[in-house]
């Protein structure tokens, strides 16, 4: 049997606005009177009343009934679209944390049914926008060791920025434009200080050819002088701010130019006024944005209010500011690590990276566009300035329309990066084929869009754009997949550069090449599958040619070879190829050369196109597919691995041969309704909604996914509505198969190899050992607050190291398993208690909860190397 249909989240609105209007007035049931003192108190609408109360009849459980109303109430008014209250007054009614009630109303998903996608992608932006806030208020309380702001001076700085936050950007969640609109508020602020509420380099820092203002006595206003315009910046000073915190100086004075500038004019703040005066200016804009945004209050960060922090010690941590290190002898200040300085930082490396690579093409890569058939490097620059003009209107669109020329300058850092990516590419082929003639590559205006994209992809995501949006709409979100939208590019294009280019790029960090990673993933399970995909064409190529198939069962055994550049890549199947095996002595052939396609000698019957795009891609497919279902069977069939593997036979003959099912949809539908299916003809006993509840646990899921599925053209559902209606339609015949006393046979399971992406920044285990990494010497342009180590030995390669006694003690610890060991290597024979280490910060110590930094344990080192050479003298 099907399984129960049930509706989606608007479904379910709709039928509780449809049960709404069928009660009369007189057979409406009765409301409880605290639900309705609740409604009153938040000054919502008979209409938002009824429609809350429905809701909460649907899903009450033994939750307190307050919250759970509340909860109705703001689903309520975030399905109508109705301005009643703000979070923070709803979570003051119920007395909860952000987190506390976001985590709440998602709770009340208990059907799968009840939370919208509408509702949902609220939830997703106010999380967001919560620890975007949250990290710069950690950043405002350091601050404290830069001016020594009063308590309401300090208000006033932190609301003028909260309000231009609101009203310069269109996307407020965005960590690093909001930081850098932060350093433009504190330049402002700060030149107003008193020089002696100031530290010294701020003193210095401050143009003093303008007075701080003052305020004059009534008495003498007639006679105050009239005081000269006030400079829009004083240049000095954020020049010295961004350098304090890793920040391009140029980025924030284009960012106080125009956003911050236009923010201070239409406030009428670009004239001189003295704090109580910029505070009159902004204190009811600021409340009039709060109630019209309909969020939390960010000016309650300053309170320590619990309405947005979980306790009152999660503030005294906040508020604490960089201390100097206890030895007087050492004295290293640590910055502690946030979001805002992992991500100046690894800006500020990218930069560095990029300082050799040039706006234009380098001599080198000039050359081997001389040496091509066709010259390509006109079209390359035109293209280039044709992509820089669209990025850049797009990027305003995005992130607001004064943000234009910052969208430039993160442009110029993908043409940097581009050009130095392409030049590493063909140094490499040429190396591996001998040949200097690319003229084919260079000249393919995709492969060229491609790996632009993906230079620009990587440098959006060192700005903090790591998280996907699969289903979000990409011109409001920076993250990928919105560049393939901005260049039109098909996804499946794009996917081609991806391993090339973190083969060719081995400065990209290890969270870079993790990202890249995951938009891979993102392209093969979604977005190469959407309409007007040319994989679909390609497939389609493959099924009129016999004896050409995207892959065999007996080829998932052997190993994946990432040795596919990108060259085989898009050229493929632009030269002729070889048959596919038959399945019982299936091969996987290797790369073939790509300067110059083969001809096809006089009176030889051509051979049909293979194309190594589509047999990687599918490959990639399979194991990433296998991968999925795997994880989902260890969590609901742990009893059952048996049918794991003919849950994965129909899976896989799914996307070989039924593979229009993945039209504008995703891997995972497919992979829930062939589990579904299995468990139905095999008699185990496994409801839809066992399966989605599991789903939504794993890593890099959606609601969307199972929640607004497609049906037929233009149509979207459940997806139990999908497996009903389409899934179970189009494979019945194949399902009930496996019912039969003869089964079909079994598709081999695919080899699961280790990510080919290696990390040239990651330590390495040393053969044999369990406890024993050596990583690569790490570049000191890094931070201390980064390089910290956690409780790692250092040792340097070439300095003395000491007593042989030293490695005989080495050797003991890495061949011990009692942890106290490795307390020896102090000067002190007798090892000491150990307690247990946290490794959730960097270079934190639970007991004794102190950061030590790299400079102090060399340090620490240092002295014992003495001390140790001053004992061998001795003997």
């Amino acid at each position: 049997m099907p399984p129960k249909k049930r509706g989606s989240g608007a479904a379910q609105m709709k039928e509780v606005k449809s049960a709404v209007k069928s009660a009369s007035p007189d057979k409406k049931e009765k409301k409880d009177a605290d639900f309705v003192s609740l409604c009153k108190s938040l000054h919502v609408t008979d209409t938002v009343c009824d429609q809350a109360w429905v809701l909460w009849k649907s899903v009450q459980d033994s939750d307190s009934q307050k919250k759970l109303w509340s909860a109705c109430l703001f689903v309520t008014v975030t399905d109508l679209d109705v301005a009643c209250f703000t979070l923070t007054q709803v979570q003051k009614e119920v007395d909860l944390n952000v987190n506390q009630f976001l985590a709440l109303v998602r709770k009340l998903d208990v059907n799968l049914d009840t939370i919208s996608t509408r509702v949902d992608s609220v939830l997703t932006r106010l999380k967001k926008k919560f620890d975007v806030t949250l990290s710069h208020i950690c950043y405002m309380f350091g601050v404290k060791a830069v001016m020594l702001m009063e308590k309401e001076t300090m208000r006033s700085c932190w609301t003028m920025f909260l309000l231009a936050k609101g009203g310069a950007l269109q996307m407020e969640d965005d960590l690093v434009i909001s930081f850098q609109l932060l350093l433009c508020v504190l330049e402002f602020f700060i030149k107003r200080c008193p020089a002696d509420l100031l530290q010294p380099l701020y003193q210095s820092a401050i143009n003093r050819g303008q007075s701080p203002p003052t305020r004059t006595s009534r008495r003498n206003q007639s006679k105050a002088k009239p005081r000269p315009p006030e400079p829009e910046v004083d240049m000095q000073l954020l020049e010295t701010l961004c350098k304090e915190n890793d920040c391009n100086a140029e980025e924030v004075k284009n960012v106080y130019q125009t956003s911050f500038s236009a923010f201070l004019e239409s406030m009428d703040l670009s004239r001189s006024l003295d704090f109580p005066q910029v505070r009159r200016h902004i204190t009811s804009p600021y409340e009039e944005h709060y109630l019209k945004s309909r969020d939390f209050d960010g000016r309650l960060f300053l309170d320590g209010d619990e309405t947005l922090l979980d306790h009152k010690l999660e503030m005294s941590q906040v508020e604490r500011t960089p201390k100097k290190n206890v030895r007087e002898e050492e004295p290293v200040l640590i910055a502690p690590q946030t979001p805002v300085r992992a991500a100046m930082s690894s800006i500020q490396q990218l930069r560095v990276d990029l300082t050799s690579s040039g706006d234009q093409p380098s001599a080198n890569l000039v050359t081997y566009f001389k040496n091509c058939t066709v010259d390509p490097t006109e079209e390359v620059l035109k293209r280039v300035e044709t992509l820089g003009q669209v990025f850049g209107q797009r990027f305003g669109q995005a992130v607001g329309p004064r943000c234009v020329a910052l969208g430039k300058q993160r442009f110029t850092l993908g043409v940097r990066l581009y050009y130095r990516v392409m030049e590493s590419m063909l140094k490499s082929e040429e190396k591996r084929l001998s040949v200097q003639n690319f003229s084919k590559l260079l000249n393919d205006s995709t492969f060229h869009t491609s790996l632009l994209a993906c230079a620009l992809e990587v440098v959006m995501a060192t700005y903090g754009g790591y998280n996907q949006g699969s289903s979000g709409d990409p011109a409001e979100d920076l993250c990928f997949p919105w560049i393939l939208d901005v260049f039109n590019l098909a996804a499946f294009d794009f996917y081609k550069v991806i391993e090339s280019f973190i083969k060719a790029e081995p400065t990209l960090s290890k969270e870079i090449v993790k990202h890249l990673e995951s938009c891979e993933h993102l392209i093969m399970e979604n977005i190469a599958w959407r309409m007007g995909s040319p994989l679909f064409e390609l497939l389609k190529q493959t099924q009129e040619a016999p004896a050409e198939q995207v892959e065999t069962p007996a080829a998932f055994t052997q190993p994946l070879q990432h040795n596919h550049t990108a060259a085989d890549l898009y050229l493929s199947p632009m030269r002729p190829g070889h048959r596919v095996l038959p399945p019982e002595s299936a091969a996987t052939p290797g790369p073939q050369p790509v300067a110059q396609a083969p001809s096809q000698p006089t009176g030889q019957t051509p051979r049909p196109p293979r194309s190594n795009s589509l047999n990687l891609f599918y490959k990639k497919l399979y194991r990433l597919a296998y991968m999925r279902l795997k994880m989902l069977c260890s969590y609901l069939l742990p009893s059952h691995p048996d049918l794991e593997h003919i849950m994965w036979t129909l899976f896989q003959h799914t996307l070989q041969h039924e593979y229009e099912l993945m039209r504008d949809r995703h891997l995972d539908q497919l992979m829930m309704s062939a589990m579904y299916a299995i468990c139905k003809v095999k008699n185990v006993d496994l409801r839809f909604k066992t399966i989605v509840t599991s789903y939504k646990n794993m890593p890099n899921t959606n609601q969307e996914t199972f929640k607004h599925v497609l049906i037929t053209e233009g149509h979207y559902d459940s997806i139990i509505v999908f497996y009903n209606q389409v899934f179970i339609q189009k494979l019945k015949t194949i399902i009930l198969q496996y019912a039969s006393p003869r089964p079909p046979t079994l598709s081999p399971i695919p080899q699961i190899p280790c990510s080919p992406y290696k990390f040239p920044s990651s330590p390495l285990r040393v053969p044999g050992s369990n406890n024993v990494y050596i990583s690569p010497m790490k570049n000191p342009r890094l931070s201390p607050g980064i390089m910290t180590p956690r409780s790692r030995m250092l040792v340097s390669i070439g300095e003395s190291f000491g007593l042989s006694s030293r490695f005989q003690k080495i050797n003991q610890m890495v061949n011990s398993s009692n942890l106290n060991v490795k307390r020896s290597l102090d000067l002190d024979s007798t090892p000491k208690p150990l307690k247990r280490l946290r490794f959730d910060v960097d270079g934190q110590d639970e007991a004794d909860g102190r950061l030590v930094t790299k400079g102090l344990i060399m340090h620490r080192i240092q002295e014992q190397n003495m001390k140790e050479d001053a004992e061998s003298r001795k003997e």
